[in-house]
């Protein structure tokens, strides 16, 4: 597996998709190799949970971290004579050509639009761009994990393509000492889990919450992917605001923050199939997303939406929700069965061996 940052996740819906399908096909006996980058893997671990892990170098910047390293796993891969070389995100699959040249089997997984993120300038967007062609023509098979988006790619290059979503995997902890750590009381904040990256949309919520004057605090549970800048200007807008910024939270610590947040608000501009979505979800904690066509089919009617982009709207609706919080929690209640069920990793570990299977024997046929 080629194009995440490495296991174990630590942060990112690609890198966790990668470590619960990587972990479930080394238990169902098949020999899996994950590529992890220097910075992201610092204890150099050559194997995580029956899974091989090999790191290998990258030019460490906003635009060549992904690039050189997929060119590094890429020609690792092509010498190992691994039975299928599967890459992970758009622009990783850039490389899927050289592969699928010399008749390796190859799948490529499409987790989203990344080339519309606006961190990206123009060139870095057409490279982008020109991924997202190369993962729906150059692999044997490729997956998309939004249903709406698959059917949007498909209709555009005139390629069908795999829907498999992303799974839910709950922690069983609930470690309320970051509670205390924050100073949050039980049921009393407004929780927001991510990257701090423009496109997740946390500045949306900063302004809301000021505009709303709210009378809890705001917990934005993330911090910078190359994205130092942003971060830096978030902070600053909500100097005035009741809003916390605790970095990364990992493990029970985020399972508490989700378990006992008032809401949880996904206000992002772009997503795939967003994972801390399925999970806030199957927490049973009541959300309140943009409603971009990825949120809402995630949420179905099992949560609230807002006008993406228009942090009044979202005002408002903030404020609407907190004010029917017991109809919301019985709704929350529902969507955590359904999600439960709906979204589950054994099952996208099952369509995914099928995948591999349909890749090799077209690349026998050829």
């Amino acid at each position: 597996m080629i194009g995440q940052k490495g296991i174990p996740a630590t942060y990112g819906g690609v890198e966790r998709h990668v470590e619960e399908l990587s972990v479930r096909l080394a238990e169902r006996g098949h020999a899996v190799r994950v590529y992890n980058r220097p910075h992201y893997n610092a204890d150099g671990a050559s194997s995580y949970r029956g899974v091989q892990v090999v790191t290998l170098p990258s030019l460490a910047t906003k635009h060549l971290d992904a690039i050189s390293h997929v060119a590094a796993c890429t020609a690792h891969a092509l010498a190992s004579r691994a039975d299928v070389i599967h890459y992970h995100a758009a622009g990783p699959a850039l490389w899927s050509w050289m592969p699928r040249g010399v008749r390796r089997p190859v799948v490529a997984t499409i987790h989203g639009q990344d080339w519309r993120r606006p961190k990206w300038g123009g060139f870095a967007s057409l490279a982008l761009r020109s991924g997202e062609w190369m993962a729906m023509h150059a692999p044997n098979e490729t997956i998309v994990v939004s249903q709406t988006l698959t059917q949007a790619l498909s209709e555009k290059y005139g390629r069908a393509a795999w829907f498999i979503p992303n799974g839910i995997t709950l922690d069983p902890g609930d470690d309320v000492s970051i509670l205390d750590e924050l100073g949050l009381e039980n049921g009393r904040y407004v929780l927001f889990a991510s990257r701090l990256v423009p496109e997740k949309g946390a500045h949306y919520l900063t302004q809301a919450a000021i505009l709303a004057a709210l009378d809890m605090p705001v917990v934005l549970a993330g911090d910078s992917s190359f994205s130092d800048d942003y971060v830096t200007a978030l902070k600053a807008g909500a100097a005035s605001a009741n809003i916390l910024f605790p970095g990364y939270v990992y493990g029970a610590r985020l399972a508490a923050l989700f378990r006992h947040a008032a809401l949880f608000v996904l206000p992002s501009d772009l997503e795939g199939l967003p994972i801390v979505l399925l999970e806030a979800l199957g927490y049973g904690t009541p959300v309140l997303a943009s409603d971009i066509p990825p949120n809402r089919e995630v949420l179905g009617d099992f949560g609230s939406t807002f006008k993406a982009g228009d942090a009044r709207d979202l005002r408002r609706q903030l404020t609407a929700c907190l004010a029917d919080l017991p109809a919301l929690r019985r709704t929350a209640s529902a969507a955590r069965r359904a999600i439960l069920l709906e979204y589950d990793w054994d099952a996208v570990t099952d369509q995914t061996v099928q995948v591999y299977e349909s890749s090799l024997r077209g690349a026998m046929r050829r």
